[in-house]
């Protein structure tokens, strides 16, 4: 009976130690149609603008190209995006753009981005109601689009 009761506390005790870690500051408590594990709160503005351009890019995979860029790009748009705290877009216009059919394009590939860009709240200045940053499409002569956050060196 005593070696019972002796296991029972010891369980209890490792019961008592295991805990569920906090939920993350900053974690919106809505996740509309996200699940939380789909919810990714990026570390730095580069990182939070490198998850941005995957879900633009998994959202176009027919505009898109990959590998090196031709050494004359025929068109480059850049675009200001503003997401407001938990990743919703709050607006998107070009920035600058010489070619208006490559302008219209990189306007659409980000509007087709179906759910929320990740939260972006803990990166927003005190008091801003928006996250607002940039990203530029670089287009072949096809139409198809890198983006130079995830291009790299070329």
């Amino acid at each position: 009976m005593r070696h019972a009761i002796t296991v029972l506390a010891a369980a209890s005790l490792l019961a008592a130690c295991q805990s569920t870690p906090p939920p993350a500051a900053n974690m919106p408590t809505s996740t509309s149609s996200r699940t939380p594990a789909a919810i990714k709160l990026a570390a730095s503005i580069d990182a939070y603008k490198s998850l941005v351009a995957q879900q633009i890019m998994a959202a176009n995979a027919e505009y898109t190209f990959s590998g090196r860029l031709p050494p004359m790009l025929p068109a480059i748009v850049v675009l200001d995006l503003s997401v407001g705290p938990n990743g919703e877009l709050k607006s998107v216009h070009v920035h600058r753009s010489r070619n208006s059919e490559a302008s219209a394009a990189a306007l659409a590939a980000v509007r087709r981005v179906q759910n929320a860009f990740p939260p972006a709240e803990h990166l927003m200045r005190r008091h801003a109601r928006t996250f607002d940053f940039s990203e530029t499409f670089l287009f072949n002569d096809q139409y198809r689009f890198q983006l130079r956050t995830l291009s790299g060196p070329q």
